[in-house]
């Protein structure tokens, strides 16, 4: 274990159970997440299909389609 992680567990284990039990749920959560992405991002199918979004998106920056910013903020027109 690195020292910052090392920093870390020794501040959670000042906290009360349910912080340290909530922090540590988050924690597992965002290591399962990323394993998950991890899965399919290794599947072949899925440069495939990242291929073709690719695709779609710079078709609709080429005919204008997108906007800079968030749409939401422009005035309407």
């Amino acid at each position: 274990m690195n020292a910052l992680l090392n920093k870390a567990i020794a501040a959670l284990t000042k906290l009360p159970d349910a912080e340290q039990e909530a922090i540590a749920r988050g924690m597992l959560d965002r290591l399962e997440a990323d394993a998950r992405w991890e899965k399919l991002l290794a599947d072949p199918r899925s440069k495939a299909a990242l291929s073709r979004l690719a695709a779609d998106a710079r078709s609709e920056i080429a005919r204008g389609d997108v906007v800079e910013g968030d749409p939401a903020s422009k005035p309407a027109t």
